[in-house]
């Protein structure tokens, strides 16, 4: 059996480690005699923090990360209250190329700005009962003679909000006119009840289990009856 050690690269504000997984052979039905195979394979977890990699920049974990094979999986573990829209373009990117359909991401913390769009890049999106999130617009500053700024300007804009559309409006995270108030100016601020309502999270870690959106919203939803009923019961007595 292959061993080899795990391992961890990091950058200013984002550490990634690998874990390498064994070959795992599981009867699947043993009247047949038959087996499934899940093949060797790499666990990538990025711990993200700010997008603002002024120093060492992103090139190391990038680069071990672009060796991922078709059957590696990325996990990103997120904390962070954005930055540079940049750099969460180079990991969308990644995904895009090496990871599509193999991504999970949880929100550990809170995940702000570019922190929630990347949250939102992922096939597999997981919160915690007080985990939150925030979209807004992208703020940014140019230099240069008029008509310089102008073009770059209205050029990133149509960039960067074409990328945002993709990531937000496109899977239904917000509608069309959240989406137009939120480029005026508008923040969103939700918590974990409200992005299990709009799908922007698919599953909950509560009590020490990973439970699926709707099943979360059920539970809170018992929870509140529970709770109106014992606050009767508590009026009667008085």
């Amino acid at each position: 059996m292959e061993n080899k050690k795990n391992t961890d690269i990091s950058s200013e504000e984002h550490t990634l480690f690998t874990k390498h997984i064994p070959e795992c052979k599981r009867v699947k039905n043993r009247a047949k005699n038959s087996y499934k195979i899940t093949p060797k394979y790499r666990h990538f977890t990025v711990y993200v923090g700010r997008f603002k990699e002024f120093k060492r920049g992103l090139h190391a974990v990038l680069n071990e990360l672009r060796a991922a094979s078709k059957d590696d999986v990325l996990e990103l573990r997120i904390n962070s209250s954005g930055g540079l829209v940049n750099e969460g373009k180079q990991f969308y990117n990644l995904l895009q190329e090496k990871f599509y359909g193999r991504s999970i991401a949880y929100i550990d913390n809170h995940a702000y700005s570019m922190g929630a769009l990347m949250f939102c890049m992922a096939k597999k999106r997981v919160i915690y009962p007080y985990s939150d999130i925030m979209f807004h617009n992208y703020s940014a500053g140019f230099t240069g003679k008029g008509g310089e700024i102008r073009s770059r300007l209205e050029h990133k804009d149509k960039i960067l909000v074409d990328f945002f559309h993709s990531l937000i409006v496109s899977e239904g995270f917000l509608t069309d006119d959240e989406f137009e108030s939120m480029l005026i100016g508008k923040d969103y601020w939700m918590g974990a009840k409200e992005m299990c309502e709009r799908n922007i999270a698919t599953h909950v870690v509560y009590k020490g289990e990973q439970v699926k959106a709707k099943k979360y919203l059920k539970i809170l939803n018992s929870n509140s009856t529970k709770k109106i009923e014992k606050n009767k019961k508590t009026i009667k007595v008085d």
